[in-house]
């Protein structure tokens, strides 16, 4: 346990914590939204620092990030607990466990632990991930710290609800995330998610802003978010707030959690939401969890040959040059560390 940042202190002992967009008011003994902070005589800590609940080493693509040194490893891990209610959470197990009535629990590991353990097996970057990672700043923060000295890149894999005010506080030591945007309609968020859409938009904007590297993954849940008309203005969200440099993520729907009984989402739905994508002028838009879809691959915005070939989280061929252009036409491709060997 230890002494949370980013809140302040009120009358009658209660405190408001400014680290993500419920801005939680708490009264003494009670815990936020998350139930991973809590305050204790007017005091914030976060209950979850140094409790890693899973690490893993995963390629960078299962983020997914397709443009940020593809084909490296990222060494993954993630605390308990969560800001949003998803019903269709895939990773319900830690994520919902304390709403579900289980304890706050993990494995003791200290950040120098998960930075010298990424350094070990030679991973370019560390990905706070599986949960929410906002709710575990304090803990991500000082392991982003540490894992830069040894040139080791930062990446949040969040549903982008998170203050201004946290990512000032990471300031250059968050170098590229996926942000969950799960719906433009704002009753969506508030029903399926518990939460509110336009702080998520205005998160990806800040981030994008930062020059953090950004890309944007949108399930696709069958009756839910899958009209023409919302991806059309997903689309053209991205295209013209974000920038057309935006890969976005169009990824299939798996029953799970609260919502066992619907069904996975159509490939038909998949193959026309990349192309409304690329109709919005994206550069870069792809099916996510189709193994063996050509919507996998990168292919150059200029000349449309293909570049980067892909099966699930394997790349097959990686045809960009050093300098991060296109070899048949010269495009430049955008991202961050694109070339490397062919596999």
């Amino acid at each position: 346990m230890r002494e949370a940042r980013l809140y302040e202190r009120l009358e009658d002992k209660k405190v408001k914590c400014h680290l993500c967009a419920h801005r939680c008011t708490i009264a003494d003994g009670k815990r936020g939204i998350c139930l991973v902070r809590e305050n204790r005589d007017g005091v914030l800590y976060t209950l979850v620092y140094g409790l890693a609940i899973s690490q893993a080493i995963d390629p960078v693509e299962k983020k997914p990030l397709f443009h940020f040194y593809p084909g490296s490893s990222t060494f993954s891990f993630a605390t308990v607990g969560c800001n949003f209610r998803c019903s269709f959470c895939q990773n319900w197990q830690i994520s919902q466990v304390v709403r579900d009535g289980g304890q706050i629990d993990g494995h003791e590991a200290s950040p120098d632990h998960l930075a010298a353990a990424a350094r070990h097996y030679g991973c370019k970057s560390i990905a706070y991930t599986y949960t929410e990672p906002t709710i575990f700043f304090e803990y991500a923060y000082d392991t982003a710290v540490l894992a830069e000295k040894w040139g080791i890149k930062s990446i949040y894999v969040t549903n982008g609800y998170m203050t201004e005010e946290m990512l000032d506080a990471f300031g250059t030591h968050l170098h590229a995330a996926n942000v969950d945007l799960k719906s433009f309609r704002d009753d969506f968020y508030r029903k399926i998610c518990g939460a509110r859409l336009q702080p998520v938009l205005d998160a990806i904007k800040a981030m994008k802003k930062r020059g953090i590297w950004v890309e944007i993954t949108t399930l696709v849940v069958p009756g839910q978010n899958d009209s023409e008309e919302e991806l059309r203005q997903l689309a053209k969200f991205i295209a013209e707030e974000v920038g057309v440099d935006t890969p976005w993520h169009v990824s299939r729907f798996r029953p799970d959690y609260e919502m066992r009984n619907a069904i996975p989402t159509p490939l038909s739905t998949l193959h026309r939401a990349r192309e409304i994508g690329v109709e919005a002028g994206l550069r870069y838009v792809y099916e996510g969890n189709v193994p063996g879809s050509e919507g996998e691959n990168t292919y150059c915005y200029n000349c449309h040959k293909l570049l980067i070939r892909r099966f699930g989280f394997n790349i097959l061929e990686n045809v960009i040059l050093p300098n991060s252009q296109c070899p048949y036409c010269g495009a430049a491709i955008d991202g961050v560390g694109l070339a490397h060997k062919s596999v």
